[in-house]
């Protein structure tokens, strides 16, 4: 039988769900959960500068475990991630699904004011949301093939053979696989 995870990477198109997944593996095998989204921006909606993104995940990544969720291949992220993880997931599933969740997880943060990330004050609002060129619906629909495209690639790499690499392609197999942890953890 394979040894828990300890270092796991989450990924997948935006809306899969991947804070939400990430954040339930890390309680069960009790390392932190790191949110790359968490680390990137900063206050009034925009992003840090790389050095100072680059220096939040390396100094993250320091502890003997973790889950990361997020993208992030254009600022390094990944492949540092990647490198150091043991266990690689990708939510690999469908539009309609992506934007089901995205719907009810933005009206969710609109009605309730909700910070995203603590400290910077970005909330979501029904223009950013629902107006916007970049609203994550857009960003959505516009990444998806993509990213299954290369997701399917990248994981095929050489590089990253010492990580076991899953794809879950419906919520009910990524709710399996956890609570499989969840009951592995109890023993």
């Amino acid at each position: 039988m394979r040894e828990r995870p300890h270092r796991v990477s989450v990924v997948g198109s935006t809306g899969t769900g991947k804070t939400t997944f990430a954040r339930e593996l890390a309680a069960i095998l009790g390392v932190p959960h790191i949110e790359l989204d968490a680390l990137a921006w900063g206050p009034q909606w925009t992003l840090v500068d790389v050095d100072t993104f680059r220096e939040r995940f390396e100094r993250a990544s320091r502890s003997d475990g973790w889950v990361f969720d997020g993208n992030y291949g254009g600022r390094g992220a990944r492949d540092f991630v990647w490198r150091l993880a043991d266990t690689i997931i990708w939510l690999d599933f469908s539009l309609p699904v992506i934007y089901r969740r995205l719907w009810s997880r933005t009206n969710t943060r609109i009605r309730d004011g909700q910070e995203l990330w603590p400290g910077t004050g970005n909330r979501e609002t029904i223009r950013g949301a629902y107006l916007s060129p970049s609203s994550m619906f857009v960003v959505a629909l516009r990444t998806y093939w993509r990213r299954k495209r290369n997701y399917a690639a990248l994981l095929a790499r050489p590089q990253y053979a010492h990580a076991h690499r899953m794809r879950f392609r419906t919520p009910a197999q990524a709710d399996r696989w956890l609570e499989r942890q969840r009951a592995a953890a109890r023993i």
